[in-house]
């Protein structure tokens, strides 16, 4: 299952809007082929493992490790289920189920009906992570939110006058994979009125730029910035009035996965006032900046014991700055 984790981290950031998967067959202890997921509409790794043997009756007798739950139904490939079992192979182990309540534990009644061997529930977190996004997305409809900001120790994100970024280069860079891994990046009002942000991905290839949202509650937004000017301006969605949950809830019906909350610190405030926050990720520069404007606003908590907790917290050293990850407990 390790061998099939690494496969399905090869097809990272590019499946969408498929979950990355990755797959090997074995037979005793000889490892026959491995595949993962490449993009949508390309062949599951499933297939890609079966394709790879030398001979197809080499799966005969075999067993395959696959990170998640074969698909059992047709999309815009045939099942994989169907393919297993006239293949022959003898045995399939995965990972963790299929999230979608509708498919989750159909491909063990099909695979036990054609005479396949089979078991789960091998590595399931490992699994799981690979997929965070989508297995939220697909469970509830509404996207998992990123919430990324570059701060000064003190927590501040305005930078003094005359200096546009508070973090370093390869901070900036870094951020770009948290970019590129989202369907939306959403930034405030305010942001776009005091920074003209772009928004774009930059030194990476995706297959498209993601959407450019903008949370407002006056409306006012310069016709003139960048984000209703440039090249991706039909990628831009500007919500005016609306609550920050009803906002997620329309990006989740335009298929949005994932969304990265950028700020300002009235955007990250209300998001974390309003418990919508699933994962963060703070850039610390060694620097002291003071000022009146935090990288989180909002209301705050009433006491301690009502403060938004964060686990699994990973840091480490990007350039000069310090990179600080982790998930937010549910309210």
């Amino acid at each position: 299952m390790r061998l099939a984790l690494t496969e399905a981290s090869k097809g990272l950031g590019l499946t969408y809007p498929n979950p990355a998967v990755g797959a090997v067959l074995v037979k005793g202890r000889r490892l026959l082929s491995s595949g993962y997921h490449h993009r949508a509409g390309a062949p599951h790794a499933e297939i890609l493992c079966l394709r790879g043997l030398a001979k197809p009756s080499a799966a005969r007798g075999a067993t395959l490790y696959v990170t998640l739950e074969p698909c059992s139904t047709h999309g815009r490939t045939p099942p994989c289920t169907s393919a297993i079992a006239a293949a022959g192979i003898a045995r399939v182990v995965y990972g963790t189920t299929d999230p979608n309540p509708l498919h989750a534990g159909r491909a063990d009644a099909i695979l036990l009906a054609a005479g396949v061997k089979v078991s789960h529930g091998i590595l399931p977190r490992e699994c799981a992570a690979l997929n965070t996004a989508w297995n939220h997305w697909i469970a509830t409809g509404l996207p998992y939110v990123v919430a990324k900001a570059g701060m000064s120790l003190d927590g501040r994100i305005a930078p003094p006058p005359g200096r546009r970024w508070i973090t370093g280069t390869a901070a900036r860079q870094d951020a770009m994979l948290l970019r590129a891994a989202s369907q939306a990046i959403l930034v405030g009002g305010q942001t776009v009125r005091t920074d003209n942000p772009r928004l774009t991905i930059r030194g990476l290839r995706v297959s498209e730029q993601p959407f450019r949202a903008v949370w407002t509650r006056a409306g006012n937004i310069p016709p003139s910035c960048h984000l209703l000017s440039d090249a991706h301006k039909d990628r831009t969605l500007i919500y005016a009035g609306k609550s920050l949950r009803n906002l997620l809830r329309d990006l989740g019906k335009r298929g949005v996965q994932q969304v990265l909350m950028e700020g300002g610190g009235r955007l990250l405030g209300e998001a974390f006032d309003r418990h919508l926050v699933h994962h963060v990720v703070f850039y610390i520069a060694p620097v002291l900046l003071g000022g009146p404007t935090p990288a989180v606003g909002g209301k705050g908590v009433a006491s301690n014991s009502a403060a938004i907790r964060l686990v699994n917290v990973v840091h480490s050293t990007i350039g000069r700055d310090l990179k600080l990850e982790a998930d937010v407990v549910p309210s």
